[in-house]
């Protein structure tokens, strides 16, 4: 089979394609525009393989995604190009918008014209999966529910609202028009190749190098993390057994306070690569606490029992398991890190002025 996958150089897309390449036969199209996220070192272990081609495309761009589709005529998509730190987009808004709702128009209307000229036996096969997230639901806050697939959405974030918007246009598309369509929704991911913008990968290399490790008003927000590794054999497993029309939400059943995830990464540091820090004695001391960020949801969690009977996709690491692995990744691969943080970014956050 042949797959294209949007935003395949991304943290999230990255594992995707090199889960198809090692554990697969099938070949991989990789559609990424190449943003400040977008890191082809990411996939340097798969780049050689002749199942693997990239296209550097905007998924703005329609003509050339038209292009890209004629070229390489795919059996699958998997869409996960998009906008997705949640700080920026409070801080400007207008990328999410043009790159999460727009650019999924602009692809979705790119795939129905190239759906409806396949014959019937490939139109047959062909399915869109459309990877979203579970901020979409909004916030659970102290209340001992979980997001499930029926759960109404109620977005807090300019991010959120963006990928809310862009599951609806999606399923419009497959109710209007046709167009077989899956959506998944997963909670907060984690582990190699993260970009240093988001909270896990932010704390290890801020702690490595004894720079202060800033939480977000009192660090009890909860999070349901999720081995990104487990969420690429999750994805595959619902773009080739899931149901055209159904939704999927994938979660790791590890909640933890933003608190408990960054002393739990200190304690590891402290174990693996002793401070070299004399006026310390361990990472913890490195925590400080600043304002919250504006509308910061409580908590997120995911109920993922729906995947897990239907399709037989469960977790493999614990959160203990998964973030040891991760923090040992980014000790071991300084190196990639280094050249990452190179580029534009200076792992700053919005709000977490020191106080």
């Amino acid at each position: 089979m042949k797959i294209l996958i949007t935003g395949g150089a991304g943290f999230i897309g990255s594992a995707v394609v090199r889960y198809i390449i090692d554990k697969t036969k099938d070949e991989v199209i990789n559609v990424d525009k190449l943003t400040y996220a977008g890191n082809l070192e990411s996939l340097a272990s798969v780049e050689s393989n002749n199942r693997y081609f990239f296209e550097k495309v905007d998924i703005c761009d329609s003509d050339q995604l038209a292009l890209v589709f004629s070229r390489y005529k795919p059996d699958l998509v998997m869409h996960l190009a998009a906008e997705s730190h949640v700080d920026r987009s409070i801080d400007s808004s207008s990328e999410f918008i043009k790159t999460n709702v727009v650019g999924t128009f602009t692809l979705l209307e790119v795939v129905r014209k190239y759906w409806n000229a396949l014959p019937d036996e490939k139109s047959k096969v062909f399915r869109f999966h459309h990877i979203s997230t579970d901020e979409v639901f909004g916030d659970l806050s102290d209340s001992g529910g979980l997001f499930t697939e029926t759960t109404p959405y109620s977005p807090s974030s300019p991010y959120s609202a963006s990928k809310a918007s862009s599951d609806h246009l999606v399923r419009a598309w497959l109710r209007t028009y046709g167009v077989p369509t899956i959506v998944t929704n997963c909670s907060n991911n984690y582990g190699p190749y993260h970009f240093p913008e988001k909270l896990i990968p932010l704390t290890i290399l801020n702690a490595l190098e004894g720079k202060a490790l800033p939480i977000y008003g009192n660090g009890l927000q909860i999070r349901d993390w999720l081995y990104v590794e487990d969420h690429a054999r999750a994805l595959y497993q619902v773009l080739t057994k899931g149901k055209v029309g159904e939704t999927y939400n994938i979660g790791g059943h590890n909640e933890k306070t933003n608190i408990e995830v960054v002393k739990t990464i200190c304690s590891i540091l402290d174990e693996l690569a002793p401070n070299k820090f004399t006026t310390l004695v361990k990472y913890d001391e490195l925590i400080c606490y600043v304002p919250d960020r504006p509308g910061h949801d409580v908590r997120y969690a995911i109920d993922a029992t729906k995947i897990e009977k239907e399709l037989g996709w469960k977790p493999e690491e614990t959160f203990e398991s998964g973030i040891r692995k991760t923090v040992l990744w980014f000790i071991k691969n300084k190196s990639w890190c280094k050249r990452v943080l190179e580029g534009t970014y200076s792992r700053e956050r919005l709000g977490a002025q020191l106080k």
